[in-house]
């Protein structure tokens, strides 16, 4: 019987600041952190993988390359360009989500490996990724787990807005220009917050700012998916997010010199019911009072968006339908 073998291999540390530093920082990570939450692309996999585990479907992890049989389906959601190093089997591949930042770093992937579809959670990275890989390009999100990430009974929101600041790119400025402003509106208006940074929590303080926050304003300049955020809308906190519409990445200038803006969102999986959005600070004064009123009249229901589009399940299932068809097309 044909097997589901997953692969998932982060990029190899390297020496930044002085010889042998790669030994050290992930030990300085751990100590610092105590707990630290998975990254982005990890994440992913681990919930494909409790996606894939629910609905009592079996896969190998990390097989070596040389063990697998003709008839063996194939996808690796690596992150950097050597995670297919070594693979030398005819096996079609599904591959996707971290191997790249943009797919001008690798464009002959799919010359080099016989990967037949290429994965981008959402429609603007996909639209980014189609110009390079064409049809082989395929559209899916990860499943949120709404088991772990769920309305807490019995405690109290005495929190009006638990700020989430994904702010990497240009901080001290966007921070001068956006997250101080917005700040200073709220305390201007009586409205209580706090600050949660992006890298610098444990999934179980995230988890508790949630249960005490009546929603939560999300600043990240763009979003693949944005599971923080829709970890969130499954914890029944509406969500007012500054979507500015482009990619702010200063990368962006050395992929493609001659049309560096890319139209981007940060909440690429979002409707009425999960709260509004914003462009900028003036746009987030307006917004501001319509997202109240409506939170007071309890307008919003993010969990239901959550698990109509976004269920381990659902997506597992998705998955397995690409892999299916890259094997049968």
């Amino acid at each position: 019987m044909s097997r589901l073998c997953l692969y998932y291999r982060s990029e190899p540390e390297c020496d930044r600041w002085f010889l042998g530093d790669r030994f050290v920082r992930p030990v300085l990570r751990r100590l610092l952190r105590r707990t630290p939450s998975p990254g982005g692309v990890e994440k992913v996999f681990l919930n494909l993988c409790l996606g894939l585990d629910r609905i009592g479907q079996a896969y190998e992890v990390n097989l070596p390359f040389q063990k697998l049989r003709p008839d063996d389906r194939v996808a690796i959601l690596g992150r950097g360009l050597k995670c297919l190093r070594g693979y030398d089997r005819p096996n079609r591949i599904v591959a996707g989500i971290g191997l790249m930042t943009h797919p001008s770093e690798w464009p002959t992937l799919c010359d080099d490996f016989p990967v037949v579809r290429y994965l981008q959670h959402s429609e603007w990275c996909d639209r980014v990724y189609r110009p390079y890989f064409g049809d082989r390009c395929r559209i899916w999100p990860v499943g949120i787990d709404t088991d772990e990430w769920r309305p807490i009974a019995g405690t109290a929101r005495d929190t009006d807005f638990l700020i989430y600041e994904k702010l990497r790119l240009d901080l001290p400025e966007i921070t001068r220009t956006l997250l101080d402003p917005i700040r200073e509106e709220l305390t201007a208006r009586g409205v209580s917050f706090e600050t949660i940074r992006y890298g610098s929590y444990a999934p179980e303080q995230f988890k508790a700012s949630l249960a005490r926050s009546r929603a939560m304003i999300f600043l990240s300049s763009h979003e693949s998916q944005g599971l923080a955020c829709q970890e969130a809308m499954a914890s029944g906190v509406p969500v007012l997010a500054w979507d500015n519409g482009w990619v702010l990445d200063p990368e962006r200038f050395k992929w493609n010199p001659a049309q560096p803006e890319i139209p981007a969102t940060s909440v690429p999986y979002f409707d009425h019911r999960c709260g509004l959005r914003f462009r900028d600070l003036p746009d987030f004064r307006n917004q501001l009072s319509t997202f109240q009123h409506t939170l007071r009249a309890d307008g919003f229901a993010p969990r239901n968006y959550v698990l109509e589009n976004l269920t381990l399940e659902k997506c597992a299932r998705h998955f397995l339908s690409i892999v299916d068809e890259a094997n049968t097309a």
